[in-house]
């Protein structure tokens, strides 16, 4: 059987309308582990739905800071929380102009309105922070990642960190779907869009927390471990 794996993700308040709007969107509350009712938006076919929000399912809602890691030899998942909790307290939270709901690729998610320079730095001081929890990568693993064509630079940050977008090649973002259709993108996007405005105000959106995420093998979903505000 294989050993859990742990994330560092941002996931808001689940109290939060964007926590709702995004663990319905997936069909899935990553705090509880239960299957939600999906919100399928205006216009989407319900029975297309399940199969396009299938991939990051199996994540739940949140955006990546320390992508996925077992845990090295040594460390313990307790001593992984109590790290947290203590770096958590030493943060303060990044402001973001607000979210879009953006096409990257084939899939849609969500990314800031306006680039940030204290949400890079925020990341990738986390993915450094973490980093002593990290095992090194299987050489599965690590092929995985090689199958995607990666640059200089992102086969450097692999090497360093276990993960090759981090750093400058880092983007924020909240995935609502996986690999869709072609014919699919673009309607999918613009429903989104309309659903997360009908969901959600338009403003700023404060980055001040962070969270645990907690696979207890390589089949099963993510689960919300713990969550940290900041201060």
């Amino acid at each position: 059987m294989s050993k859990p794996r742990y994330a560092v993700y941002y996931a808001p308040a689940a109290d939060s309308a964007l926590w709702r709007f995004g663990s319905a969107t997936l069909g899935y509350d990553a705090l509880t582990g239960e299957d939600l009712p999906f919100a399928v938006p205006p216009g989407c076919d319900p029975a297309l739905w399940p199969a396009f929000t299938e991939e990051p399912r199996r994540y739940g809602f949140h955006a990546t800071l320390k992508a996925p890691f077992e845990l090295a030899d040594g460390r313990s998942e307790e001593q992984l929380r109590a790290f947290a909790r203590n770096h958590a307290a030493g943060l303060d939270a990044v402001e973001l102009a607000g979210l879009s709901v953006t096409a990257l690729g084939s899939f849609v998610a969500l990314t800031p309105s306006e680039p940030s320079e204290a949400l890079q730095r925020f990341a990738f001081s986390t993915v450094q922070a973490f980093e002593l929890f990290r095992a090194p990568l299987s050489e599965t693993d690590k092929a995985r990642r090689l199958r995607s064509p990666l640059t200089p630079a992102q086969h450097a940050y692999l090497e360093a960190y276990g993960y090759p977008y981090v750093g400058d090649a880092f983007r924020f973002h909240m995935t609502l779907t996986g690999s869709l259709p072609g014919d699919q993108a673009t309607p999918v996007k613009q429903a989104l869009e309309t659903a997360y405005a009908a969901a959600l105000p338009a403003g700023p959106v404060r980055i001040d927390r962070f969270a645990l995420f907690r696979q207890d093998d390589r089949t099963g979903r993510f689960r919300l471990l713990d969550s940290y505000s900041f201060g």
